[in-house]
């Protein structure tokens, strides 16, 4: 089931009545509810909205991820249950204990899946991927030679422009794809959790100040996904400023159609199926990860 995503740009009140979230507006006190078990992600944009204790704890145990934005409406925080599986101390086992080899065939296989689709979004806006083959092509076992980082040197400068670089305070459309993977990265430690995976153990990024590394490390073979959504609204809608209709095409990332083998399903789903993947590898029932191809 597609979970929706809620953003309140504008001064709301929200509560939770009968395992529903209810929401006021403060201008003229109506107000409408849904059905919590039917949200993945509220992204609370307005510094006036009022959110419930009460609410928080529901949606946590919903395993819904609840991102906060900071006074540049970007999001700077999220709130996410500890608690999203019911064998979640047998799987902090395995994952804690996964041999270093292990995590390297992990993130071999991360790598080499973000670069071929890469590759694959290249051709389809019509700027030669190939070019990006002999990358994905030798990726060794834990990507010891940086394949990833070569191949992103030559992957900026054909999406975009000669010169380009992916920086995040770099000029636009930095702050595009800043939005864009912020979004992406809940959804994956969303997914995580739902497996039972535990976001802070990472396999391949390692950083003391980094809460969410596992995140970092899932998400790399989906930001292309993002990628796509930032090259049109930059070139074909002249877009290079944040901007709620920019924001909500950017949201809709978690819907874009993802080919796994035989089968398109949307990203969030996909996203499960991955993750899932990466605990059967930590329990040894499988050396492949289930990964996306852009479409």
């Amino acid at each position: 089931m597609i979970k929706q995503t809620l953003m309140f740009t504008s001064p709301v009140s929200l509560s939770l009545k009968d395992h529903q979230i209810v929401i006021t507006f403060k201008d003229n006190k109506d107000s409408v509810t849904r059905p919590i078990e039917d949200i993945g992600f509220v992204v609370i944009e307005n510094p006036q909205v009022s959110i419930s204790v009460p609410l928080l704890n529901e949606l946590a145990d919903n395993n819904v991820s609840v991102i906060f934005c900071d006074k540049k409406q970007m999001p700077r925080t999220m709130l996410m249950t500890l608690e999203g599986n019911t064998t979640q101390q047998e799987s902090y086992k395995y994952q804690m204990e996964a041999s270093a080899p292990l995590k390297k065939n992990v993130w071999k296989q991360l790598v080499e899946c973000k670069i071929r689709n890469q590759a694959l979004l290249l051709n389809s806006l019509g700027k030669n991927g190939d070019a990006l083959k002999p990358y994905y092509m030798n990726v060794k076992s834990g990507d010891t030679d940086n394949r990833e980082g070569a191949a992103a040197r030559e992957y900026w400068s054909r999406i975009f422009y000669d010169g380009f670089k992916r920086e995040r305070e770099g000029e636009s459309p930095n702050n595009l794809l800043n939005y864009g993977y912020t979004i992406l990265r809940a959804a994956v430690a969303r997914a995580l959790i739902g497996s039972g995976l535990y976001p802070a153990f990472g396999v391949f990024h390692r950083n003391r100040y980094n809460a969410f590394p596992l995140a970092d490390d899932v998400m790399e073979p989906y930001r292309p996904f993002v990628d796509e959504i930032v090259y049109h609204l930059y070139y074909d809608g002249a877009v290079s400023e944040l901007d709620s209709q920019s924001k909500g095409k950017l949201l809709r990332v978690l819907f874009s159609d993802v080919r796994m083998g035989k089968v398109t399903r949307p990203l969030e789903n996909a996203l499960s199926l991955t993750t899932a993947s990466l605990l059967r590898m930590y329990k040894g029932e499988t050396d492949k990860l289930s990964l996306p191809m852009i479409t």
